[in-house]
């Protein structure tokens, strides 16, 4: 991208989030909500539906339990120094289990129930 393409205003915005597939819903909201610290902000069929969105900050995630669909997904959340410290206290709190790998970087690794990462990075 050369710097008149990047100093442009894009006419639109893009607003993306990824899409977990999961066996069990419910369990996935459970883990997202209860030991990620993250909300339940809707979930299709008045919470009886097997779709719902968990949302953290600006953090976004849609749960979809889908029989078909096994494969796992991989989300890579950049918090600051000082959030990720704080994020860590949690996670040793609620016995969150977690480690330290390298995707590119220094990373916290959590896998949810369905084998779907959250990397967080450590700072620069």
């Amino acid at each position: 991208m050369d710097e008149s393409t990047s100093s442009r205003q894009a006419p639109h915005r893009w607003y993306a989030r990824p899409v977990f597939f999961v066996a069990d819903v419910n369990r996935a909201i459970r883990f997202y909500v209860d030991l990620l610290g993250f909300e339940k902000v809707w979930h299709e069929a008045d919470g009886a539906g097997t779709v719902c969105q968990v949302n953290r900050d600006e953090c976004e995630i849609i749960l979809c339990q889908e029989a078909a669909r096994t494969d796992k997904a991989r989300l890579y959340v950049e918090l600051t120094a000082e959030g990720l410290a704080d994020f860590r206290r949690e996670l040793a709190e609620r016995s969150v289990p977690n480690t330290t790998s390298r995707w590119g970087d220094d990373v916290i690794r959590i896998l949810d129930p369905d084998g779907n990462e959250l990397l967080f990075p450590f700072p620069g």
